[in-house]
């Protein structure tokens, strides 16, 4: 998970749709796709695709690339030893031709392709999956969200040594300490040309390299296209791959992405015909239903979560009063019942979105079920009691709260500019806090600049409201819920579970990780979450339907919340002469 994630079970969006009934639903013809139905067709050579992306990317490295403005842009360049068949939601190969498993699966014997060559040509080898994985995923100075995913089975540095070495140029050898049940899932993370990438590693400044300034052509992958160009703030232009081993594919020759951070923007070029399809927010809905000649897709509920999170970094810029608030649950608790879910799934989603109060969404089945976290319905007076229990006062009457020591109960909350939907979620929030006497200074910020603030020294942030797109596999998230992941927002990076019930979660993640038994395993995750929503170190808001407007100008066309379904096999119907 990541967040995004970046890093991404597929959103079973082809199941009843369970939310608030929206008066606009009922008039609109959504395409509900079933993937059962799907079935990929020969398509034909040539053509661009036309879409946008919301930010700039922060870096063009995928190994460490962990927010959504990076990911989407290097995520076409790069292929792992597996991939995840949304359609089967199993792992299937990619640069991995097949694979035998010992041991009661704790030794892993992979073949690999030979017809692979990297985007400048050179061969691909099993000399590229070693460096991958040892110098880089598993390297103690390189924080990466893979090695948040293998810490839970890599327990010491003996394991690590331990974990993979070549038996010959095809073929690569990987050993776990005990079974682990995601294990092919985490190997769809990218394989990196060692020829390019060694150096940097061996000089000590891998986490600069392949940066938002490095020239496209420098960049080598062995996915589907390659960057063309890339201007900041404008547009990333790719082109097939050459040396693509899936020929003909990718069908569609070359993709040209607009950068526009405003989605009202996006929405403008989409109705114009500048772009091919755009992501749609309910209250685009009666802009784009006036559209004629359009297909409105209905993806389900997102797997996406957004929330408002509190900082309980020790190491934090903050001041230590109100880390000390931050840090106690009953806190969280009382302004989590400040927050009205309803009121924001009808006025910010047009009741396209239900209320949320843990960190899955109904898409995550089947980990999610009704009645798996405690609801914290919306009580003004409930919250400025709690408030009150734990010692805050108005004692010179301006209506707004102090603690014991006289400190006033001000939080600033920040969030990333140009996202309507939290930026009004945002001044709800502070509407509702500033009644119970919580004062609010609300911010939107550039979007990397938040995700640095949250993610890197000094931790310089009160309150943000942010989302993470959630992940396929709940362990995949384990970079977001056990304590040690660099995307533990509230005090990532732990060396050790700062709290008693940080400490049962990651053994519970980690437990699960090694439970082969489907069942158990889901026990353990669903416990896990428990605890987590309990606790509230988020404070949930509201999830809602993933929606996708697109010209019907395409074949294989399937798209998902989790990402095109073969995406290399879509194809335009009708290429200009």
């Amino acid at each position: 998970m990541g967040i995004f994630l970046g890093i991404l079970v597929f959103i079973l969006s082809f199941l009843p749709f369970h939310m608030l009934s929206s008066p606009l639903e009922k008039h609109i013809s959504f395409i509900r796709l079933r993937p059962d139905e799907f079935i990929v067709q020969k398509g034909v050579e040539g053509g661009t695709l036309r879409y946008t992306l919301n930010g700039d990317p922060k870096t063009l490295n995928p190994a460490v690339a962990q927010e959504t403005t990076s990911t989407a842009v290097v995520g076409d360049l790069f292929t792992g030893l597996t991939r995840i068949d949304l359609k089967t939601m199993e792992p299937v190969p990619d640069l991995a031709q097949s694979w035998e498993v010992y041991e009661e699966g704790r030794r892993y014997v992979f073949h690999l392709r030979k017809d692979v060559r990297w985007s400048d040509g050179e061969p691909f080898s099993a000399d590229d999956v070693v460096f991958t994985y040892r110098d880089v995923y598993l390297n103690e100075k390189i924080p990466n969200s893979t090695m948040d995913m293998l810490r839970g089975v890599l327990k010491t540095p003996e394991d690590i040594r331990n974990f993979v070495r070549k038996l010959d140029d095809y073929t690569v050898e990987f050993r776990l300490p005990s079974p682990f049940a995601p294990f092919l899932g985490v190997l769809s993370s990218p394989i990196l040309p060692k020829h390019k990438l060694e150096k940097y590693v061996k000089d000590g400044n891998f986490m600069s390299a392949w940066n938002v300034n490095t020239d496209p052509k420098d960049l080598v992958g062995t996915g589907p296209y390659v960057i063309e160009r890339y201007i900041k703030g404008q547009v990333v232009e790719y082109t097939a791959n050459p040396y693509y081993y899936m020929k003909p594919l990718p069908y569609i020759k070359h993709k040209v992405a607009y950068i526009v951070q405003d989605p009202d923007t996006a929405l403008i070029k989409f109705s114009q015909g500048a772009v091919d399809y755009v992501g749609i927010r309910p209250q685009d809905l009666n802009q784009v239903t006036s559209l004629k000649g359009i297909n409105l897709y209905d993806l389900g509920t997102t797997p996406a979560i957004n929330f408002l999170v509190f900082n309980q970094n020790p190491k934090a810029k903050i001041p230590p009063y109100k880390l000390k608030w931050f840090q106690n649950r009953d806190f969280r608790v009382a302004l989590s019942h400040a927050i009205d879910r309803e009121g924001i799934c009808y006025l910010v989603y047009n009741g396209l979105a239900e209320p949320l109060y843990g960190p899955i969404t109904p898409a995550n089945r089947p980990y999610y079920e009704e009645g798996l976290f405690p609801k914290y319905e919306y009580d003004l007076k409930k919250a400025r009691s709690m408030l009150e229990k734990l010692g805050f006062k108005d004692r010179d009457g301006d209506g707004i709260l102090e603690d014991n020591q006289g400190h006033k109960l001000e939080i600033v909350i920040l969030t990333n500019a140009g996202n309507r939907e939290r930026e009004m979620i945002g001044n709800m929030i502070k509407e509702d806090f500033e009644k119970i006497g919580v004062k609010v200074i609300f911010r939107s910020i550039d979007f990397n600049t938040l995700v640095s603030k949250l993610t890197s020294p000094p931790y310089d942030w009160e309150a943000v409201i942010i989302g993470l797109t959630g992940s396929m596999d709940p362990y995949f998230g384990r970079n977001v819920w056990h304590s040690s992941g660099t995307l533990h927002v509230w005090n990532p990076m732990q060396k050790s579970p700062t709290t008693q019930w940080e400490q049962q979660v990651d053994k519970l993640i980690d437990d699960a990780a090694r439970e082969l038994d489907f069942k158990k395993r889901l026990e353990l995750y669903r416990e896990a979450f428990r605890i987590i929503a309990w606790q509230q170190p988020m404070l949930f808001i509201a999830a809602p339907k993933s929606m996708l407007a697109s010209y019907p100008k395409f074949g294989n066309f399937f798209p998902t919340v989790w990402g095109w379904y073969q995406e290399e096999h879509m194809f335009i119907t009708r290429l200009a002469p």
